[in-house]
């Protein structure tokens, strides 16, 4: 059947996206802002040890990860994507809004700010595939350019608020958060004209204000239990082990009742994404060791005597990916002219060895350390290998379901892929305790053995990540046959 959106003007199209491009770029202003500051937050100024504020960080990523699935389905079945995309963005303004009050609830605000995460993260990106509904052609180049609104949020708010948290204080930074957000609300009215032909089937219907009451009630008892969680870590580790144990379980059934090709993909599927949980454990370093570590063994000045604020470092991650990400296309389609380009299973692989390098670079700047620092140089060599393994490995999770899973699960199947996700981050927060500064120790020689070790470390089980990712490419080929429907 054919949609409102699939009979738009291409002019009206391009302003539509535009219009989503803003919207995200501005909630990831406010999200990757809000996490380039609060784990230093909770050391700096809250006095947490570092084991505690990892494993708060660790379980609030993990939910923040594994929440956009039952959003992208309240949006597609229940409310709309338009409407969630709104509510979930006045939910997150009220989370950054709540860590903005000086001496305000913190694990409130965070069970907040995770909630509001779910209910708004699948939904623009669903409006993205809708604009271009009946075109295939462009779905690709758009989201390409979707995922570049992330990193121009990214970007300026991992450079801006570790400067706003110095200049005027921690709670301030966290008002430019929800500054952010609150722009994302008022783009989205200032242009929601040029969505009207746009959304899921309830957007098309009158609000229904009872479904609309269970979603708010349903989303209190979501902060109440996040809440929770994130401030008893033994609650958390058992909801982590309850969801790796349930991951398991899904794809056990799902490979069990599916037709042969079916298993196939599936199979395929289950093997990349434990991969990713692996990857993933590296990812949640950057706000968490390296950060630490910046912040304690690191010489952060700079060009023409600008000192970089240890946050600020996270920034090198989506300028990484600005610079690499077009050549990495480049070399896709040129492979692809070529002999053929190479799978995603291979990609993997080559990802894995690349970040290998990246935490091996980290490790052995500690043996040209002076007085316990290292140079600020070899944190944005170290940076650009570990973006260029994101590249390879996060950059393709979706592509690689779309790919071996076929259209009647492949949203399902998704979903799992953030469980996942969300799994590895709090994994990732528990390793970056192998690196736990104890209290009261503040001599960077003291430190910098405790961070160096674990880098080397990383570097070794990445090592092993890549061997066992080549030794799996037979498998991958012999299930890589095109999914089902």
């Amino acid at each position: 059947m054919t949609t409102a959106a699939a009979t738009m003007p291409q002019g009206q199209r391009r302003i539509a996206f535009a219009t989503l491009f803003l919207v995200e770029m501005w909630e990831r202003f406010g999200y990757y802002g809000m996490t380039a500051v609060v784990l230093l937050f909770m050391v700096q100024q809250l006095g947490y040890t570092d084991d505690r504020a990892n494993l708060t960080f660790g379980a609030f990523t993990a939910l923040v990860y594994a929440a956009p699935a039952v959003g992208g389905w309240i949006g597609d079945r229940v409310l709309g994507s338009r409407r969630m995309t709104v509510l979930g963005a006045l939910v997150l303004a009220l989370g950054y809004v709540l860590l903005a009050i000086p001496g305000g609830p913190l694990f409130t605000a965070l069970g907040v700010v995770a909630v509001g995460n779910g209910l708004f993260k699948a939904n623009p990106a669903s409006l993205v595939s809708r604009v271009y509904e009946g075109e295939p052609s462009r779905i690709d180049s758009a989201f390409t350019l979707y995922y570049m609104a992330v990193n121009v949020g990214a970007t300026f708010s991992q450079i801006l608020t570790p400067l706003i948290a110095i200049w005027a204080g921690w709670n301030a930074a966290f008002a430019v958060c929800a500054g952010g957000m609150l722009l994302a609300v008022g783009n989205y009215f200032l242009m929601r004209r040029h969505l009207a032909k746009v959304g899921s089937p309830p957007d098309f219907g009158p609000l229904p204000k009872g479904k609309l009451l269970l979603v708010l009630l349903g989303s209190a008892v979501a902060v109440a239990f996040v809440t929770v969680v994130v401030q008893d870590l033994k609650l958390a580790r058992m909801v982590m082990w309850g969801a790796g144990a349930a991951i398991l379980a899904i794809f056990a059934v799902l490979i069990r009742r599916g037709n042969p090709q079916e298993r196939k993909g599936l199979a395929a599927v289950f093997i990349l994404t434990a991969q990713g949980i692996l990857f993933f454990i590296f990812y949640q370093q950057m706000s968490t060791s390296l950060t630490l570590f910046a912040l304690r063994n690191v010489d952060l000045h700079f060009l023409f005597g600008y000192e970089i604020p240890p946050a600020q470092l996270q920034a090198l991650n989506p300028i990484w990916i600005f610079a690499l990400g077009p050549l990495v296309a480049w070399s896709y389609e040129r492979m692809a002219r070529g002999r053929g380009d190479l799978s995603i299973a291979a990609k993997f692989a080559v990802g894995f060895a690349v970040l290998a390098l990246g935490f091996f670079v980290f490790g052995v700047s500690g043996r040209f350390a002076h007085d316990g620092r290292v140079s600020v140089w070899w944190m944005i060599g170290g940076y650009g290998l570990y973006s260029l393994g994101e590249l390879l490995i996060s950059g393709l999770g979706l592509a690689m379901v779309a790919r071996y899973v076929g259209p009647g699960m492949r949203g399902f199947v998704m979903g799992l892929w953030f469980l996942a996700t969300g799994v590895s981050q709090y994994l990732g927060a528990y390793v970056a305790n192998f690196a736990s500064v104890p209290e009261k120790v503040t001599d960077p020689l003291l430190t910098l053995p405790l961070y160096v070790n674990l880098f080397l470390g990383l570097g070794m089980v990445a090592t092993v990540g890549t061997l066992v990712a080549v030794a799996l490419l037979p498998v991958m080929r012999r299930l890589s046959a095109p999914a089902a429907g």
